[in-house]
């Protein structure tokens, strides 16, 4: 059922069947999409709806999109089922993270080659037991654009939350006991770094049936904090976007 009042529109993102591209960069800030944009040719804003903004252009002469998410796993998941429905299969998501591992710093970018399951979204779409992973052509394709592009990089397993102050002040949650040990936990095996979309994006599109990875810039890392070590916070996405842009620049090439 399309509760939209334009039937030819998904509700939530406003967008439907022509609009968008099989290819669809996805930033959680919508501020970003049209940054990001800007990397296309002939761009257009299709929709400017909720935390849902979309834009539409071409890269190499094929059709792309660029749809922000908002925060978190639910609006997410929304934002990729409707971009589904509206004809999109390969999606890259870039966003911030937080680094966990003192060797992941500020301005580094880390790829995501798996998810821990600490949110609520991706569990009404698969038992706890199913993997969050990407698309292993994606994370190829973000891989060799941060070698092409000189950019150091860190690949492997990132873990999502629902509570943003769950991560930051978790001495002052209820449930501290168990947030502060299962972060202890996720930096002795080795976790990268910390965001809020990835596992629900990858489970999601695992029972979508389409492709989808993710990068992220490091804002700063709390652990490299602790340790007394060098640690800006950085806020310039740019150079995750232009992974992002040569890695769906590379997927249609191999097309």
């Amino acid at each position: 059922m399309n509760y939209s009042e334009n039937a030819g529109k998904q509700y939530h993102i406003q967008a439907g069947e022509g609009d968008v591209g099989k290819y669809v960069i996805m930033p959680g800030d919508p501020k970003r999409c049209e940054k990001i944009a800007r990397y296309l040719d002939q761009a257009e804003l299709i929709a400017d709806s909720r935390e849902y903004v979309t834009y539409t252009g071409y890269l190499d002469g094929i059709k792309v999109s660029v749809t922000s998410t908002g925060i978190g796993g639910p609006s997410t998941a929304i934002a990729l089922e409707e971009l589904v429905m509206a004809g999109a299969d390969t999606f890259i998501r870039i966003g911030t993270c937080g680094g966990m591992q003192t060797e992941v710093k500020s301005g580094d970018i880390v790829i995501a080659s798996g998810a821990i399951r600490m949110e609520g979204t991706s569990r009404e779409y698969a038992p706890i037991e199913f993997p969050a992973v990407p698309d292993i052509g994606i994370v190829n394709a973000l891989t060799d654009a941060a070698k092409k592009l000189g950019q150091t990089y860190h690949v492997g397993v990132v873990q999502c939350k629902d509570s943003f102050y769950g991560q930051h002040s978790p001495q002052t949650k209820p449930v501290s006991y168990e947030l502060l040990n299962k972060w202890e936990a996720w930096k002795r095996l080795g976790c990268l770094a910390s965001e809020m979309e990835s596992a629900a994006l990858f489970v999601a599109a695992s029972s979508l049936h389409v492709r989808v990875g993710s990068c992220f810039l490091v804002m700063a890392n709390q652990e490299r904090e602790k340790a007394g070590l060098d640690n800006p916070v950085v806020h310039d996405t740019d150079t995750a976007i232009r992974i992002a842009v040569e890695a769906v620049r590379s997927l249609i090439h191999a097309e």
